[in-house]
C-alpha cells in the first residue's frame, strides 16, 4: 500500500513538475512575442487646427472608423471585452485624468492609429491599423486634429490584458496577429479619394470601416480574436442575402439597423455609427458592396 501511495505522489509530483514547466515556457515565449518592438517613423503630417478639419475628423474617427466603439464617444475609453482570454480596453484618449491625450505627440497619434504601435514600440494588440493604414493623409491629419480637441473625460481604467489561457492561444499561434506585424509600415498614403457616389469612395469607406469584421474579400464569417459569444459578420458580397436587396433595403440597415423582413441587426452592427453616414457615403458604399466579386460565407 504505501508503494502504491509513494507511485501516487511521485507521478503527482512529476505532473506538477511538467505543468510548472509549461506554463513557465508559455509566459516566456509569450512574453517574447507581446514585447516585441517595432521601429516606426511615422511620415510627418501637418495636422491642422481649423474648425472644419476638426469636425471631418470627427465624423471619420466617430462615423467611419467607428473610433468609439472601442474609446467611447467622447473618447473617454472603455473595457471592450472582459472574458477569460483576455480583457480588452480601449484607453482614455483625452487630456483628463486616467487618459494619455496630453502626453502624445502628433508622431505618437500618427503611429497608434496608421501603424498600430504605441509609444513603447510595442504593438497595440486590438488596434484595427490595417484598416485605419488605408485612411489618406488628410483624413488622418483631421482624425488627429479632432482627439486632440476632445474636452478632457475623467476616466481611469485597467490596462488590456492577455490572461493565461489567451497566451496559451497566443503561443499556438491561434490568436490573429497585430496590425503591426503585418503592415508594410514604408508604404505610402493613399491618394485622396473625392468624396461623392461613386466606387471608389465606397471602396475608401469599405477599407476604412468594413474589412475590419467583414474581411478582406468582405464574405464574412467569425471575427478572428472576438469572443464566441460575439456574432459572426455577415456575407456582404453580392453572394450574401445582401444581394437580393435594394438600395433602400441597405439604406434602412445603414439608418435603422433593420432588415428587409424587419428582423433587427445584431448591436454588434455598429448602427449608431453608420446611422450618421451622409446619403453620399451611403449611396457610395452600396454602390462599390454591388460591384465585388460574390464569394462564398466565411472565407473572410
Amino acid at each position: 500500500m504505501r508503494r502504491v501511495a509513494g507511485w501516487v505522489l511521485t507521478v503527482a509530483g512529476g505532473l506538477v513538475v511538467v505543468l510548472v514547466v509549461a506554463a513557465s515556457l508559455v509566459y516566456i515565449v509569450s512574453e517574447r512575442r507581446l514585447n516585441q518592438r517595432y521601429a516606426v517613423t511615422p511620415a510627418a503630417v501637418s495636422v491642422p487646427a481649423d474648425a472644419a478639419s476638426i469636425q471631418r475628423g470627427r465624423h471619420v474617427a466617430l462615423v467611419l472608423a467607428k473610433c468609439g466603439d472601442c474609446h467611447g464617444e467622447d473618447l473617454g475609453g472603455l473595457i471592450v471585452v472582459d472574458a477569460p482570454l483576455f480583457r480588452i480596453v480601449g484607453p482614455n484618449l483625452t487630456a483628463g485624468r486616467g487618459g494619455v491625450g496630453a502626453r502624445l505627440t502628433d508622431a505618437d497619434w500618427l503611429r497608434a492609429i496608421r501603424h498600430g504601435v504605441g509609444r513603447d514600440g510595442r504593438a497595440l494588440l486590438s488596434m484595427p491599423s490595417e484598416d485605419y493604414f488605408h485612411m489618406s493623409e488628410t483624413d488622418l491629419a483631421a482624425v488627429v486634429a479632432y482627439a486632440r480637441s476632445v474636452p478632457p473625460v475623467d476616466r481611469v481604467l485597467p490596462a488590456s490584458q492577455l490572461r493565461f489561457l489567451g497566451r496559451v492561444l497566443l503561443v499556438l499561434g491561434r490568436l490573429p496577429v497585430p496590425a503591426a506585424a503585418v503592415i508594410e509600415h514604408s508604404a505610402p498614403f493613399v491618394p485622396p479619394v473625392p468624396e461623392g457616389a461613386t466606387l471608389e469612395y465606397g471602396r475608401y469607406l469599405a477599407l476604412v470601416g468594413c474589412h475590419g469584421c467583414h474581411g478582406p474579400g468582405l464574405s464574412g464569417g467569425r471575427v478572428p480574436g472576438a469572443p464566441r459569444e460575439f456574432p459572426p459578420a455577415s456575407n456582404i458580397t453580392p453572394a450574401g442575402a445582401i444581394g437580393q436587396w435594394t438600395e433602400a433595403d441597405f439604406f434602412r440597415l445603414m439608418r435603422e439597423g433593420q432588415r428587409p423582413d424587419g428582423a433587427e441587426v445584431h448591436p454588434f452592427m455598429p448602427i449608431r455609427a453608420t446611422a450618421q453616414m451622409t446619403d453620399v457615403e451611403i449611396r457610395a458604399l452600396w454602390m462599390y458592396l454591388r460591384s465585388v466579386p460574390p464569394m462564398p460565407y466565411g472565407n473572410r
